[in-house]
């Protein structure tokens, strides 16, 4: 068998597969705790931390597409599972009535604060505490960098 060279160096090469296992397992973990805990997936659990941080619990449609990094497409498609569990309702944009947007309900608000509790609780164990403060500041440093770069 023929053998390929790898196209960055080794050192750059075991970061980035360090970083993307990791992140693999981690979101895999999480995942898999938040559907076992409360049938919430982490899409769903974004959709409503995203709708409870925002003003009168609503978004547009584009900017929670937008803010999720998800086409139009895979945001309609969870907007409507939300809806169906009675999470969120869709409705016409209250400031123009041409846009959509999703709103926050009673119950989605209550499972979003049930699922909260668990899910910083797995955050801590899963993450932060397998980290140090100085861990910690450099991957904020790190992150914030990065964010910017693709921003």
């Amino acid at each position: 068998m023929e053998t390929v060279d790898a196209p960055w160096p080794s050192s750059r090469r075991d970061v980035w597969r360090s970083y993307f296992e990791s992140s693999a397992m981690l979101t895999q973990r999480l995942e898999q705790s938040l559907r076992a805990e409360t049938g919430l997936s982490l899409a769903d659990y974004n959709v409503l931390l995203l709708l409870t941080e925002a003003p009168e619990h609503r978004l547009r449609m584009g900017e929670l597409a937008r803010k999720l990094v998800f086409s139009p497409s895979r945001l309609t498609y969870l907007i409507g599972s939300l809806a169906r569990r009675g999470l969120v309702v869709r409705q016409d944009a209250v400031d123009d009535g041409r846009g959509k947007e999703a709103s926050l309900t009673d119950a989605g608000a209550q499972a979003f604060r049930r699922a909260a509790v668990l899910h910083a609780r797995d955050v801590d164990e899963l993450f932060l505490d397998a980290l140090s403060e100085q861990d910690l500041a450099v991957l904020a440093r790190v992150f914030a960098r990065l964010g910017r770069h693709l921003s």
